[in-house]
């Protein structure tokens, strides 16, 4: 029913995974080899044709140095920043309440609140792109970066409150019927009981939503425009010029916006592998 573990397998088996596992990685990484390749081309090996012969010269310090300098990408990493981070600390902490009323209370309408949460996940955001953006314009929130962090905040609570909410009824109920013996409030067990237990949890959805925000391009260009409020993913189309691409500058943009989820995910990920296979062993 189950492969057999490689380790187990006919020799000729295991040197042809050894063969190909190499040329699977090469074909997966090779889009971003082309990006890191192309920022540190020069200009005129893009006017010439030369997209994927070797560089004229290596332009990586003149590359990120204009990036960095002489374009408004430190301010598009900012509004990135204020975008995504009070977007994981809101969505976090009501999915935290949220997955602890629907998993800890029994009441009448539980199961139909829980999946009216679910139910957005189903919906195809295209399809809301003009009645979001209407939203936005008639509370005055049209390209902000607090209104694009309200939306993130209502789109993604569906999703982590499933996750919480699924996490939390596997959590051993006794210990909360024994705080409540002892006569502590409900709200005292959220945070002392309960939340404790959350860590694992908490920190690998506070990964994938970090990477969800940061990397979004849809809603970044829908609701906001200009620097003033734009995140990086909409801000390295600034380096197209009205007749050509600057691909070169793009590239180079690109590896700079990729860096923080890719730091966010090593320095968690510990947290985050934890998060997600807990339960998985009894």
């Amino acid at each position: 029913m189950f492969p057999t573990p490689i380790a187990k397998s006919s020799r000729q088996w295991q040197l042809t995974y050894q063969a190909l596992l190499p040329v699977a990685l090469i074909l997966w990484l090779l889009p971003l080899i082309a990006v890191m390749l192309f920022s540190i081309k020069p200009d005129s090996d893009f006017t010439s044709g030369n997209y994927w012969g070797v560089p004229g010269s290596f332009d990586l310090i003149s590359n990120y140095g204009k990036v960095f300098f002489e374009s408004e990408m430190p301010r598009y990493l900012l509004n990135s920043a204020f975008i995504t981070i009070p977007t994981v600390i809101g969505t976090v902490a009501l999915s935290c309440m949220t997955g602890f009323a629907l998993g800890i209370y029994r009441f009448k309408g539980n199961l139909l609140i829980f999946f009216m949460f679910i139910a957005g996940n189903f919906v195809p955001f295209q399809i809301l792109m003009v009645p979001v953006r209407d939203f936005t314009i008639a509370l005055d929130l049209y390209d902000t970066k607090t209104g694009l962090v309200l939306f993130h905040i209502a789109f993604q609570t569906g999703f982590c409150t499933l996750f919480m909410r699924n996490f939390i009824r596997a959590l051993p109920f006794p210990l909360i019927e024994a705080a409540r013996v002892e006569g502590v409030s409900e709200w005292r067990i959220f945070v002392y009981v309960v939340l404790p237990l959350m860590k694992p949890a908490i920190a690998a959805l506070s990964v994938l939503i970090f990477t969800f925000i940061w990397n979004d391009y849809f809603w970044a260009i829908v609701l906001t425009q200009g620097p003033d409020s734009q995140p990086v993913t909409a801000g390295i189309t600034a380096f197209n010029s009205q007749y050509r691409a600057a691909y070169h500058l793009m590239s180079a943009g690109s590896i700079v916006a990729a860096l923080p989820p890719v730091a966010m995910f090593f320095l968690m990920q510990k947290h985050f592998i934890a998060g997600l296979t807990l339960g998985a062993v009894k």
